[in-house]
């Protein structure tokens, strides 16, 4: 029952992350107008806001002037709502868990907007800067000076990619990586950046030897730091155990 209320409390979220995607970058408000059709300007009405269910019963169509919608609404609901669930089942269904769910959630809203955009909103960064702050005052299990140091160490790490990279780097990066320092702590905030910066390897070699992308073409890096992290969140015990089973 826990996973099902996590799931739902999930896709709901979803749906609003979509707004923030949508809107932040265009420095729109999150809140106002309601939620409304982009080639119309047709309010929705409650029941074509219902996560997932309500484009699968349009058929991805606005109700009042069929456009297409685009899948990836109810396809970042769906996620949302699994990354919730898979939360749930990790933290437990408890306080913990609900920090990591808002977390989670800020992270999906980060990856989207740097895929589209190439930007990474002050506003979000900030919103998770106070988060996390939150998480360790109401949680702490984190030593505070490991946090201080991790978002210290992180962020002065990026500047300095930031620098030397001149302008290949975003600033949006730099401070994204010290707010993940925040919520990660040392030595996961290292291993989170050498899982993004190795699956960012791969992947942009991959695109480039497709030639889906050429090597002038600005990569987004936010979406890799993402994964690492989310990656270290789930399964980051299991791979420094494997990793001091390994070397011992």
């Amino acid at each position: 029952m826990e996973y099902i209320i996590a799931f739902i409390f999930g896709i709901t979220i979803g749906s609003f992350l979509n707004v923030c995607i949508y809107r932040i970058p265009n420095r729109e408000s999150i809140v106002h107008p309601p939620s409304h059709c982009t080639g119309c300007n047709y309010q929705l009405k409650a029941w074509d806001l219902v996560p997932v269910f309500s484009y699968l019963i349009l058929g991805g169509k606005c109700r009042n002037c069929g456009v297409r919608i685009s899948v990836r609404y109810p396809l970042i609901e769906l996620l949302t709502g699994v990354m919730f669930g898979l939360i749930v089942y990790k933290f437990g269904f408890n306080l913990s868990g609900l920090f990591y769910c808002l977390f989670t959630a800020s992270l999906i809203v980060v990856t989207f907007i740097d895929l589209d955009h190439f930007l990474i909103p002050n506003s979000i960064v900030l919103a998770m800067l106070i988060l996390g702050l939150g998480f360790h005052i109401f949680v702490g299990i984190f030593n505070p000076l490991n946090v201080i140091l991790s978002f210290l160490g992180a962020g002065f790490f990026f500047l300095l990619l930031y620098v030397l990279s001149r302008g290949g780097l975003g600033g949006g990066d730099v401070k994204l990586a010290a707010v993940l320092g925040l919520w990660l702590g040392w030595p996961d905030i290292g291993l989170a950046i050498f899982l993004g910066s190795l699956a960012g390897s791969i992947i942009g070699i991959t695109l480039i030897s497709l030639r889906i992308k050429n090597r002038k073409e600005p990569i987004p890096y936010g979406p890799y730091l993402v994964l690492g992290t989310l990656i270290v969140l789930f399964v980051g015990e299991e791979i420094w155990q494997w990793y001091l089973n390994l070397i011992f």
